[in-house]
This record gives structure tokens, sequence and C-alpha cells, in this order.
């Protein structure tokens, strides 16, 4: 009864929506987060900077989730050629190391970006215990923007290989649908091109960020003011 008093007082009073959803928004301080990171990639004087990208976002409190679900967004893995969106993330990050049977990626190795471990994989039922994330959570995506837009670009920002990533299957349970503010990964090494593809992603799909998780997103650039946007 309390949340549908809220969302009744929203409708009357729309202009107080961003004050009522922001005030409930965890901060980093509360998921006991610490925001150190490792420089390890820095700008080749042609990409912008992620730190000036995320000045361009917009800041707003997140939108109620009410709608979402994953079909919102897409029903699962598209095909190109035969091959599934998962199989074709899998053998990029694996690389040269990675043993194929078609489409299928049957064996390879990478270091696992959220935990940092060098993973060895030796056949498919191993390799079928990577999940592929979506480094800006579809839920995350769908309370600061994707809500409003059409069906196509959310599919869009559902299978865009810049928002995938190979990770292991217990961090990424982990991380859920949290963003910067609430989840960073533990391999410090990888937070600033986390954020980075983050930041990325939101922009090139008009996404905002919360003030938490922009606050979040500079306190880790701190360490790197010369980390590179990806594909920006």
């Amino acid at each position: 009864m309390a949340l549908l008093g809220v969302v009744l007082w929203l409708v009357i009073n729309p202009e107080s929506y961003e004050e009522v959803f922001t005030r409930v928004e965890n901060t980093g301080a509360e998921a006991g987060l610490n925001y150190a990171a490792e420089a390890i990639t820095e700008s080749d004087g042609t990409a912008r900077l992620a730190s000036e990208v995320l000045e361009e976002l917009k800041v707003k409190g997140r939108a109620p989730k009410i709608g979402y679900s994953r079909e919102e967004f897409y029903s699962g893995w598209p095909t190109a050629e035969g091959c599934s969106l998962r199989q074709r993330i899998l053998k990029r990050e694996f690389g040269e190391t990675a043993v194929l049977d078609g489409c299928v990626v049957l064996a390879g190795e990478f270091d696992e970006p959220y935990t940092g471990e060098h993973m060895i994989f030796k056949d498919k039922t191993e390799v079928s215990k990577l999940q592929i994330d979506h480094v800006v959570a579809l839920s995350d995506a769908w309370q600061k923007g994707a809500q409003y837009m059409d069906y196509e670009v959310r599919n869009k920002i559902a299978t865009d290989p810049l928002n995938l990533l190979a990770v292991d299957g217990l961090a990424n349970n982990q991380k859920s649908d949290g963003d910067a503010a609430t989840w960073l990964p533990a391999n410090k090494k990888f937070r600033c091109q986390y954020v980075a593809r983050q930041v990325s992603v939101k922009y090139k799909y008009s996404l905002w960020v919360t003030e938490a998780e922009k606050e979040a997103i500079l306190k880790v650039l701190s360490n790197c003011p010369n980390e590179p946007a990806i594909g920006v």
C-alpha cells in the first residue's frame, strides 16, 4: 500500500520524481565499497577521456522498475551467419586460444576481468559455466531511460558487444543489476576499464546516471585520469 501511495503521489506531482527516487539510492559507503583502482590503459590522444564523456551524461533519479523484464530488450542471443552472439563474445575474449567446432567455443583461456583470475577451460562443459554479462545491467538501463525508448533501441543495448563481457558466474551473480554505486569488480586492475565501458554505453544510448553513481565513477577514475572512453 505504501508503494502504491508513492506511485499515485508521483502521478499527481511529477515534478518531484527525481527527488523521491534519488533519496532511496544506495551510496557506495552504504554498500561497503572502496574505489581503489589501478591505471592500466591510457588515452592515445585520439580517444575521448571517460571522465569527459561522463560529464555529458544527464544526472537524474532512478525511475521505477515497473514493467521491466528481459523480454523488453531481447528474447535470446541473436545469430549472425549461423553463430550466436554468445559464442562470438566467447571467441573475442579467448582470442587465439579459442578452440572451435564451427561457431561453438569448445576450449580456451583468458584473464577473467571481474576477478582477475587466469582461467583455463578444457572442454565445452567448463566453458558453459561462463556468463555473458551486460556491463550496464538491463534493469539499470530500464530505470535510467531505456523504458522510454523503442524496442529496437533497447534490443541494441542488450546485444551491443560494447555492453557484453564473458565473466565468472559467481562474480556476475554478486553484481546482479547493480551500478557503480553499489558494485565494482574485485579486480582493481579492471575497475577503470569497467566504469569507462559503463560510461561509454550510457553515452551511446543516451542513458542517464544517478548522483551516487556519478560520484562513484568519478572516485574510480580519479585513480586513472587518462582512462579513455570506448568507441566514443
